[in-house]
């Protein structure tokens, strides 16, 4: 059993004494990391130059800093209130700071998108590896000191232990590791109490034998990372629109985080809950064109879910818990192969009768069961909870034995009458290797029932991105109909995706598991991959296309190409030609850029010289998005932020502001326009006293100050959108 610690300088110590001074520290991505621990470690390689750390993790989570004072005014305050007492990991700041010192080595296979674009460190000792392959690189790399954030209960005063928010590389580090150690190789395993973490059963539960030292002291808490629900506009919603008619009812839901994730789970909510509305803005986004509408009749829907959805992805997004409340997530699965076939053939329901153990016989349970077979049947209800087992027998309670043989009709007669359940039970509703979200994510799934929470399994990436496997038809039984929904940055008129990094070798992100959802989607029988994409983005205060002719970088390969998504519209790019796949996308392209793309595959000889783009594609414009989408947003649908904000109603229309601020000041002569602008602005009107007052501007005190409340009150005028500002809380569609 493992020492428990009250400090992590007594931890840091004792694992010193004995794996000497050489560290490889392996630490979970995201909120999953052991920070206060992490911490003493770098502390001690600072102090110490002949003490040679190596951390491999990934997503290091720093709060937010202001790079200009304006910027300051709203930030500052603002990443106080909502990430409270988060403790950064000090190696994370010291490598975007530039100031690691050089017996520190950080190596990361997926960085926090953005932040270490410009950090030399992050970018020479970033590890690009599929998610799946990190547990393998990880112990190739020398890993001697394992260390994990964990949640803690206590049932009947046994103490039981979860990984929490992080099951996805650790649970499948447990078993090369335990062979490594028994070969005698010393990896030390440290875990982390923290009060915060939600406890998550199943496959994320481990038992305190597998650790080394616990380190366990309440002064260690603090509030988990808690990143704020992003603003969805219009491209977003618009995008989201289209891939809710690609998700088939009784399919298989794969979603990431962010902006376009949580766009796709309102429009799906809308799809349910408010149907009509739903389908009449769909419709005026273009959806109904032949092509779009063939699509969706043959790979999605346009009705509201009877089945229900399940879903198998990387990371648990907050907003999945909102499918789960209004009833779209509700398909379960059952890690039972005889099970699995028959509800995929539709042989039996959740809700099953007398026939049950018949077609399991032939399914390929039993036909006399084992222990471990009558365990596995009675876990999921097949038979009653106070039924028993033993040298092949069953009985319920003052019963007589029966045989426990699925073959034999007389035994199957006994068995259905004395022990057969009525339902199945102990399903899950999603399958993931880890979360992250805002603080009442966090609360949320700490408050549900144990039952309720037990429907949502935390496991190992190695069996979420991946069919291989001995129990591969399992895997591919509970995917059924699957849509892997992810996002890109670019896209070729080839059809390859740029989601990770840019053609100078920087890296934004990283591969993480999209390579594994798209190549997954085309192994699984109906599963199609959906990669979204903004048609365009600002840069220098100027619109570009995000649809190029080619890119020096591609994170998804042509050969892979499947249905790609913009605001647009829908471009099913499977089983399509060179020249097929240029004019479907050029229908989903800015029409502000379609022309010069189509030159550019002209002279490429990939397209008929006299190829032209349809009329009906030539309005592409963001101009008309905001037109469709501006009656639904005065009776209350499509709001920035659809599933609430930790931001304050004058915070949201400055980050508005702001925004707008930044994409007017990218070059020198938009800076000094936009100077001039507002100093001939006038002054502040009334409706912008709250907002001035919450940026400390409402009574300036310098030349400087006065230039920053123009500013600010001419981006608020400029912003001012009442439609799209409405209480998150009242949006229609919840």
């Amino acid at each position: 059993m493992p020492e428990v610690l009250a400090d992590v300088g007594e931890c840091v110590d004792a694992v010193l004494r004995r794996v000497g001074r050489r560290i490889v520290l392996a630490l979970p991505l995201g909120i999953g990391k052991p920070n206060p621990l992490a911490n003493e470690f770098y502390r001690r390689a600072l102090a110490d130059p002949n003490l040679d750390l190596t951390i491999l993790t990934a997503l290091s989570l720093l709060k937010p800093r202001a790079h200009a004072q304006l910027e300051g005014r709203l930030v500052t305050p603002l990443v106080e209130r909502v990430f409270g007492s988060y403790v950064e990991p000090a190696y994370a700041r010291a490598m975007l700071e530039d100031t690691l010192p050089a017996n520190v080595r950080v190596i990361e296979f997926f960085l926090a998108p953005g932040t270490f674009l410009q950090c030399a460190h992050a970018q020479r000792n970033y590890l690009s590896a599929n998610y799946t392959h990190v547990a393998r690189e990880v112990l190739a790399r020398g890993v001697n000191v394992i260390a994990h954030l964990l949640a803690r209960r206590t049932v009947d005063g046994e103490t039981l232990l979860s990984f929490g928010s992080n099951a996805d590389v650790t649970v499948d580090l447990l078993p090369p590791v335990a062979a490594a150690r028994r070969a005698g190789r010393d990896i030390v395993m440290v875990g982390e109490i923290h009060a915060q973490m939600p406890f998550m059963g199943g496959h994320a539960q481990v038992g305190a034998e597998c650790f080394d030292y616990l380190i366990d002291d309440a002064r260690l808490d603090y509030d988990l990372y808690c990143p704020p629900n992003p603003a969805v506009g219009t491209a977003e919603h618009a995008i989201g629109l289209h891939v809710s008619s690609l998700v088939r009812d009784g399919g298989t839901l794969q979603v990431g985080i962010g902006e376009l994730g949580d766009a796709l789970i309102y429009a799906l909510l809308l799809r349910h809950q408010q149907n009509a509305t739903w389908r009449a803005a769909l419709g005026k986004l273009g959806a109904a064109v032949q092509e779009a509408a063939q699509l969706v009749r043959a790979e999605g829907g346009d009705e509201p879910f009877a089945a229900g959805l399940f879903s198998s992805t990387e990371m648990f997004v907050d907003q999945l818990l909102e499918l789960y409340r209004a009833g779209v997530l509700r398909r379960r699965v059952f890690d039972c192969l005889p099970l699995e076939r028959l509800l995929s053939a539709g042989e039996i329901t959740e809700r099953y009768d007398e026939s049950i153990l018949e077609r399991l016989a032939a399914a390929g349970a039993g036909p006399r069961l084992t222990a471990g077979e009558f365990a596995e049947l009675k876990h999921y209800g097949v038979f009653r909870a106070d039924v028993e087992f033993a040298d092949g027998r069953m009985r319920a309670p003052g019963g007589r034995w029966i045989a426990a043989d699925l073959a034999d009709p007389q035994a199957r007669i006994r068995l259905t009458a004395e022990c057969l359940g009525r339902e199945l039970t102990n399903g899950q509703l999603l399958h993931a290797g880890f979360f992250l979200g805002p603080r009442s994510f966090y609360a949320a799934l700490r408050e549900l029932p144990e039952r309720e929470r037990a429907q949502f399994g935390m496991r190992g990436v190695a069996y979420v991105n991946q069919l291989y496997g001995s129990d591969q038809e399992l895997r591919i039984l509970q995917r059924r109909d699957a849509r892997h929904v992810n996002t890109a940055m670019m896209v070729t008129l080839l059809g390859a995706a740029v989601s990770d990094g840019l053609e100078s070798g920087a890296v934004v992100s990283g591969v993480g598991g999209q390579y594994n959802f798209v190549a997954m989607a085309h192994a699984l029988p109906g599963a199609r991959s959906i990669l979204c994409v903004r048609a365009t983005r600002t840069r220098h205060g100027r619109s570009v296309s995000n649809f190029l002719w080619s890119y020096g970088h591609e994170t998804i390969p042509r050969h892979l190409r499947d249905i790609v998504v913009s605001e647009y519209g829908i471009a099913d790019l499977r089983g399509r030609t060179d020249a097929e796949i240029i004019a479907a996308l050029l229908n989903i392209t800015d029409s502000r850029f379609q022309d010069e793309l189509l030159a550019r595959a002209r002279a490429a000889g990939k397209i008929e010289r006299n190829y032209r783009i349809p009329d009906r594609y030539r309005n592409n414009l963001p101009q008309r998005l905001e037109e469709t989408l501006r009656d639904p947003r005065t009776r209350g649908y499509f709001s920035e932020y659809p599933f609430g904000t930790d931001l304050t109603a004058e915070e949201i229309e400055l980050v508005r502001a702001l925004g707008w601020l930044d994409s007017r000041t990218g070059t020198a002569p938009a800076r000094l326009a936009t100077l001039l602008a507002a100093v001939l602005h006038g002054t502040p009107a009334p409706a912008h006293a709250s907002a001035l007052r919450r940026m400390g501007l409402e009574r300036p005190r310098s030349l400087r100050e006065r230039l920053q409340q123009r500013l600010v009150t001419l981006a608020l005028g400029a912003t001012a959108t009442p439609s799209r500002g409405s209480a998150p809380q009242e949006d229609s569609a919840r």
